[in-house]
């Protein structure tokens, strides 16, 4: 379905863009990973991508502008461009670092407007290209002692919005996809420090509060994600732009 396309992935070497990496490898694209990690694991991610695709990594600091500035340039042309890249801090607002809120708007939300500003110009000159931005319930909805995330998913939403607009008529399309809680690391770092904020326990968290807004009761899995993402990229959805997908076991239909 996607032979002969390039796709880069942010925040690829683990959780929902790793799982996305392997979809789109899956459906002929070649991918550019993208994150931080062990290197033999990142190793080991190559091996499995290329035995499906061609793969490769991309070391760039999705956190500086210069450094996605750059990769950008040595890759050159990328028509699937997956803006996945992301950290979380929980706390109190009175509590919340302002180094962590720079970092997560900087990961979460400018990286993305980095991104799509690099590799559009190759995609206009194509006349085809596919940006997905990851976003999350809580480009929806809220919850407490998450302003830095929340304020990034907002951004990102309207950023969807905004950059399908300019680019409607030229074969490209933009849209988000808004998990819902994913057993990733990133979910995974969140519970002790949610537990400890709270004053509950780490299954509480689990069943009371990441849980407890998903009618489903379930996690959503992240090659779920992966499929839809490979939906969005094919011929079928090419009417699909500026639209922001939510796949949340029903969390934001409540």
């Amino acid at each position: 379905m996607l032979t002969g396309k390039r796709a880069f992935i942010s925040g690829s070497t683990s959780g929902i863009g790793k799982a996305i990496a392997g979809s789109l490898a899956k459906a002929g694209a070649e991918v550019v990973i993208n994150g931080f990690g062990d290197q033999a694991e990142i190793e080991a991610q190559l091996e499995t991508l290329n035995a499906i695709s061609k793969a490769s990594y991309a070391a760039a600091d999705m956190s500086k502008a210069t450094e996605i500035e750059a990769i950008f340039e040595d890759l050159g042309q990328i028509d699937i461009l997956i803006n996945n890249a992301g950290i979380q801090h929980v706390a109190p607002i009175e509590d919340f670092p302002a180094e962590s809120w720079d970092a997560i708007i900087a990961i979460n939300l400018s990286s993305a407007f980095h991104c799509t500003k690099a590799a559009m110009p190759a995609m206009k000159k194509a006349g085809w290209g596919r940006v997905i931005n990851i976003a999350s319930a809580h480009s929806l909805v809220a919850s407490p002692f998450k302003s830095a995330y929340v304020a990034a998913k907002h951004g990102i939403a309207g950023l969807t919005k905004s950059v399908a607009l300019e680019v409607a008529e030229l074969g490209i399309t933009v849209n988000a996809i808004s998990p819902g809680y994913v057993k990733t690391p990133l979910v995974e770092a969140q519970i002790p420090d949610t537990a400890r904020i709270r004053g509950i326990t780490e299954a509480e968290v689990i069943r009371d509060v990441m849980l407890a807004p998903q009618p489903t009761k379930e996690f959503v899995a992240t090659e779920d994600i992966g499929a839809m993402a490979v939906f969005l990229c094919s011929h079928a959805a090419k009417a699909i732009t500026g639209a922001n997908l939510s796949i949340d076991g029903g969390w934001v239909a409540k």
